[in-house]
This record gives structure tokens, C-alpha cells and sequence, in this order.
């Protein structure tokens, strides 16, 4: 679970910012985020953070919020698998609404292109570099068949062909619901463990998601996907910053927003 928990930060933060909106079901009054084209049947570890929510409630009732549950969650994920730990800043609440619609304009999808990347994480005040560096995650992530089906089968120059046969095996041209939900290791060589293997691939056009080559495709992030498969100790310092920088996005504090008591929902 360790990459999911990473991503529901990501996907939080990058919505109405590191509030939690995520996490709230539809209601008469909100239309979840969840079911978002970009969420919808991939975001895992709800659960997880409805249980960590149900024992912290136990302790110290009405204080912690789930926000700062789900950016305490990313760290302690990434740091299970081997990856960088950092200082979580907490004090973060939760809003009382969500938004479908910023959810479908501001996250990547699987098909954007460099250019549209850079402007998505850009209009979060990250760099190139820092998406570069984000993307690493993909390291111990999984991806569904329908999000990389085009790729493999598409016979482009930018794809290893041994490489994209290999995935076929585990992924069938016909789209189907059972086929187009068949999971793949993003990283195939250490699924599980939180390296820099993610860019040796890309330099090797064993990158699994369109999303994903396209960081190392002749163009300006090139250089950063080389120095990473190079140096990991770089990138994982590089992530932590990042990561501390997600965490910053548009935080409510003070009197803004709540301490929800149930994360899925504001009552």
C-alpha cells in the first residue's frame, strides 16, 4: 500500500490543497473527488486512513485532523519501503467541501504530454525538477492495463520492444473490465522497494505509462531523469524536499476548515 498512500496525499494536496477533500463521499451537498477520472477505481487506502483516524479519535478526540493523517500516512510509507523519511508539519484541518472538477482539470493523467505536466505542477508552484523527482515515486507504484494498453501495443520508437512485449503478456489488446483493470508493476525490477530503478528504466524505454517516458523523450527534463539514475542518494533527498513542499500547498489553519470526526464525511 505504500505507493497508494503516497499518491492520496498527492491527489489531495494538488485539489483545494492538503485538506482532505479527497476523502469525503458524495452528499447532497458534495460531489466527491473520488470519482474522478484521475481517482476513480486507482486511489487505494481509504481505509487505512479511516482506521489510523478511528485510534488517534480514541486518544485525543477532536485535535487531529485528517489532513495531517494523510500527510503523516505518505511519509511513514514512503520510509516502510526503503524510501526517504522527512518532518511532517501538522497542523492542517479539513475542508468542508470537495471539487470533481478541479480534481479532472489539476491532476496528471496518463496521456499528458511534458509540456502539460510541467504547466499542471507548475500551477502548484513546482518545478520541472521537482516533477521529475515527484514521478519517482512511480518506482514502487502499479499501474491498470487500460492506462499503458495504447503503449505497449502502439509499436512507437520511444518503447522497448522486448520490453512492451513482456507487458502484453500480462495485459490483452481486447479492453474488457477484468482485462482493463489487470494490475502491472510500474517498476518491473524492484516493484517493491523504493529506488532509483523508476529512471533507469526510462533511459532504457522500459517506462510503463506514456506519462512517463515522455520525462525522458529529448526534451528538458532529460537531464534530470540521467542524474537520478545515477545519484540516488540525490533523489532521495530531492523527494523529501518535495515532499515537504506538497505538504505546503494551500493548508487551512487557524480557524479555516474543521476537525472532521469521520474523514469520509463533514458531519
Amino acid at each position: 500500500m505504500a505507493a497508494s498512500l503516497i499518491r492520496l496525499h498527492f491527489h489531495d494536496c494538488f485539489v483545494q490543497g492538503c485538506d482532505a477533500s479527497i476523502l469525503l463521499d458524495d452528499s447532497t451537498s458534495i460531489e466527491s473527488e473520488k470519482s474522478a477520472i484521475q481517482n476513480a477505481n486507482s486511489i487505494r487506502g481509504y481505509n487505512i486512513i479511516d482506521q489510523a483516524k478511528a485510534e488517534v479519535e480514541k486518544v485525543c478526540p477532536g485535535v487531529v485532523s485528517c489532513a495531517d493523517i494523510v500527510a503523516v500516512a505518505a511519509r511513514d510509507a514512503s520510509f516502510a519501503v526503503g524510501g526517504p523519511s522527512w518532518t511532517v508539519k501538522l497542523g492542517r484541518r479539513d475542508s468542508t467541501t470537495a471539487s470533481k472538477s478541479l480534481a479532472t482539470s489539476d491532476l496528471p493523467l496518463f496521456t499528458d504530454d511534458l509540456d502539460i505536466l510541467i504547466s499542471k505542477f507548475g500551477n502548484k508552484g513546482f518545478t520541472a525538477r521537482d516533477m521529475v523527482t515527484l514521478s519517482g515515486a512511480h518506482t514502487i507504484g502499479q499501474a491498470q492495463c487500460f492506462t499503458f494498453r495504447g503503449r505497449i501495443y502502439n509499436n512507437g520508437s520511444d518503447i522497448d520492444a522486448g520490453f512492451a512485449s513482456t507487458r502484453q503478456r500480462g495485459c490483452p489488446s481486447v479492453s474488457s473490465d477484468d482485462n482493463d483493470k489487470k494490475l502491472a508493476a510500474l517498476d518491473l525490477v524492484t516493484p517493491n522497494s523504493f529506488d532509483n530503478n523508476y529512471f533507469k528504466n526510462l533511459i532504457q524505454k522500459k517506462g510503463l505509462l506514456q506519462s512517463d517516458q515522455v520525462l525522458f523523450s529529448g526534451g528538458s527534463t532529460d537531464s534530470v531523469v540521467t542524474e537520478y539514475s545515477k545519484n540516488p542518494t540525490t533523489f532521495k533527498s530531492d523527494f523529501a524536499a518535495a515532499m515537504i513542499k506538497m505538504g505546503d500547498i494551500q493548508p487551512l489553519t487557524g480557524s479555516a476548515g474543521i476537525i472532521r470526526k469521520i474523514c469520509s464525511s463533514t458531519n
